[in-house]
Parts: structure tokens; sequence; C-alpha cells
């Protein structure tokens, strides 16, 4: 066997060491808002800096009009509007531009300063996350740390190209600035071609920061709630602020998606409305799944309100939630007698340190800590309830959940979702309940 030296060794490691962090990537760095972002400098023609545009009428916000660069008309972008990004301050002297060569054509974009040139290896850009930046993530190449700064890396050719099957609306208003009369032929009213645009890249945003930032993802359950929100939202807070910047928007955003009375006790009134909507069950024997419980006090509302449906019925509710110390805590709630809504309290009995629930309702409710995207062994059932859990599941997790309930749900059996939520369209079943309780019930037996 060869034994290498030590100085041979740190030879070795320093031209792996230097291979690595070899520049094969390079950027102009600028910011924006007071963050730094790169562009790569393939795409960059030249810097310049006007202030002298002539205005367009009928563009979109972002364009600020089109420039006479050594007799070539090019539109000119604030990057600024185009993102919904607060300027620095007020420019009255000549704008920094990054004057862009995508494909045939060339683009001059504003932005509030430009740095330098930085080499990087293209080896250490990381993918990109809404988090980072402020931006439509889909116009993010990744990010990248160079000298203790992170770079935010803008992806120009999807901003700009022509290329490609989805065509944002607002890029054609950019051409039809600059003179391109064909646009407008193809597509119509470009002022409402631009709204959309717009409305479709901020509904992009929202879904991937709600994802990001509290593991809520957009699919056809929701996706009805998410859209219908985004509207609300931007009357709410100005077309210039509807991105989510951090975990406090996000929970803004979803303020309005919860069902009522989640994590606490139903109130007699929902809870009177699921009683309504219950049906006629052939079997004394009632199997429930409850997904999501929580710290249960779901789960002792629908027992009791299963209890006063189904008088006689043996009644088997389980109860299932990935929060462990929840789950251990629910059987031995223990409250005040006013804090219990008046259908519960049939059920109650006095414990030493306060009312605890009666034996009849604590055998019902089989309380387990489970993940229900994992195999879940349970019996034919007749009732779901999943109140704005399936919405916190990434889409894998979601469609296993439904293959669950679509194999053991029974024909006559229906599934309670929270008042935002929908069953997919692709599946068969029919609304049954509206307003605050949404439940389904099957078409069909598949």
């Amino acid at each position: 066997m060869e034994i290498k030296n030590l100085e041979t060794v740190n030879a070795e490691l320093q031209e792996k060491k230097e291979h690595a962090n070899s520049a094969d990537y390079k950027m102009i760095t600028f910011s924006l808002a007071g963050k730094d972002y790169g562009v790569d400098i393939m795409n960059v023609k030249e810097i310049a800096k006007a202030d002298k545009f002539t205005y367009v009428p009928n563009a979109a916000s972002f364009v600020r009009g089109v420039y006479n660069l050594r007799g070539d008309i090019i539109p000119i972008i604030d990057l600024r509007n185009f993102f919904h990004l607060p300027a620095d301050k007020k420019s009255d002297g000549q704008e920094n531009m990054l004057i862009l060569r995508i494909a045939d054509r060339v683009y001059g974009t504003i932005v509030d300063r430009i740095d330098k040139v930085v080499g990087i290896s293209s080896g250490s850009i990381q993918p990109a996350h809404p988090i980072f930046g402020d931006i439509n993530g889909k116009y993010m190449g990744g990010v990248v740390e160079k000298d203790g700064a992170l770079y935010i890396i803008l992806d120009v050719v999807h901003m700009f190209s022509h290329d490609q099957e989805e065509k944002p609306a607002a890029r054609g208003d950019i051409d039809a600035a600059a003179g391109d009369e064909r646009y407008y032929q193809q597509n119509g009213d470009s002022e409402r071609s631009q709204e959309e645009a717009l409305s479709r890249d901020n509904l992009d945003f929202i879904k991937q920061g709600l994802a990001a930032l509290k593991k809520f993802y957009s699919s056809p359950v929701n996706e009805d709630w998410v859209v219908e929100r985004l509207g609300e939202w931007a009357a709410e807070r100005g077309k210039d602020n509807i991105q989510l910047k951090n975990v406090a928007d996000a929970d803004a955003y979803l303020k309005t998606f919860y069902s009522p009375c989640s994590g606490k006790f139903w109130n007699s009134d929902y809870a009177y409305a699921v009683k309504a909507l219950l049906p006629d069950l052939a079997s004394n024997n009632i199997q429930v799944w409850d997904i999501g419980c929580g710290k249960g006090y779901e789960s002792f509302s629908l027992a009791c309100i299963l209890k006063l449906r189904y008088p006689d019925g043996h009644i088997k509710i389980w109860a299932n939630d990935n929060d462990i110390l929840a789950v251990a805590n629910a059987p031995n709630m223990v409250f005040e007698l006013g804090d219990a809504p008046d259908y519960c309290q049939t059920f109650l009995t006095k414990g030493r340190a306060g009312y605890v629930f009666n034996a009849s309702i604590k055998d019902s409710i089989v309380f387990e800590y489970h993940d229900v995207t994992n195999v879940n062994a349970l019996p034919e059932l007749d009732i779901v309830v999943c109140r704005d859990t399936l919405s916190f599941l990434p889409p894998d997790g979601q469609a296993r959940v439904f293959s669950d309930i679509d194999e053991r749900l029974k024909s006559n059996g229906i599934v309670i979702l929270g008042c935002n939520e929908l069953m997919p369209a692709d599946r068969e079943w029919k609304i049954t309940g509206k307003g605050p309780v949404k439940s389904f019930a099957r078409l069909e037996k598949k």
C-alpha cells in the first residue's frame, strides 16, 4: 500500500478545495428594497443610467416607458414595481439600469443599486425557496452565499423568454410597450390579460408561501377558498403588499380558513348541525374515524352528539393525531362544569379535581398517536370527521387519506370536512351539508 507524506496529502486537499471553489459562474449583483440579488452575467448586455423615458399609455404599471439606446427602442421595466417591492427612496435623478439581452430581445431593468461582478462555483447555488426573498418563487433561479452575503439569483430568462408554453400576459405587455402589436392581436384586451397574469403570479406565490411557512398545501381540497381569500387579502393589504413575508403574514391569511370551534368544544349550534346530518345506520355498531383530534375537545363533542343521535348504538371513535403530547393527555381531560356545552353535561361526572366524562363516553374513544399518511388499520367506517386536517397534509398524504376513505367508508357513510374544504371533483361524492358543517356522502359504492 502506498503511504503518502503529510505535504502530499495537504497539497492534494488544497488542489481539491481550489477545484471545488473555482468560479465557473459570474453574476452582476444589485440591490432591490434592501436585499441582494444577482443576474447571470451572460444575460447582461451593459450597465447604464438614464432619467428620461418615453411614457407609453395603457402600459402595465411596472413599465416605466421606452428608451432610445443608441438607436434601439427598448422597454424599461422597474423591477421594484414588477415584484411589488418598496423603493429605497424616491428617485429624482438618473436610474440605475441593467440592460439585459434575452434571446434576440433587449430590455432595460431599473434597480436600486448596482454593486459588482461576483464569481462563484455553480455547484454552490442552492434551490430557490419563497422565504429567501420577497419575490415570486417562480422567478428565482437559486440562492448563494458569498463573503457573508446571501444573493437571490433571478431567472431573467424565465421572466422574459417567449418560447415557453405558458407566457405571463405581463411579458406580453412589456413587448407591447416597445411596439409589438402582434401580442394585442393574439390576446385581445391587454389590460385584462395583465391583471390575470398578475393574479396568477400572486396566487402562485401565496401557495408557495403557505406551504413553506405553515405547511398548508393548496390542492383541490381547498383551492376554491385560497383563490377567494386572495381577493379579500388584496383588499385588506393593498395590491402592492400581497406577498407573504413571514409566519405572521401566513397566519393572517389563514385566519378565516378554520372551521367553527377549532381546538375547543363544539358549541351547541355547531354540534346540533352535525347531529342533523348524521345518517340512519343499519347497524348498532358504529365505527368513526376522527382525523386530527388534537387535544380531544372535538372527539368528546363528537362522542356526545353520536350518543344523542344513536342512543342504542355501540360507538367506537378512532381518534388520531401526530401530536403525541396532546393525544396522551386527551383521555384525562378535567374541566369546570361551566366549560362544557349543555349537550355534554348529561355525560359528565364529578371528580376530585373537576368534571370528567363518564365511562360511556370515555370508553367509546380510542386516542392514538398516529400519522395518517402511513398505514391506517381501520375497520369499515360509518363516519369520517376530518376538519381542516387534509389541507395541512402534502398532496401525496391527502391522496393516501382519500384512498383509505374510499376503501373503508360504507356506502351510506358520510365524511365531514372543514367548512372551507371540498372532496376532490374526480371522486363520486355529493354535498349533504353546507355552511359551517361541510359533509359529503358517496354517490355510489366504488
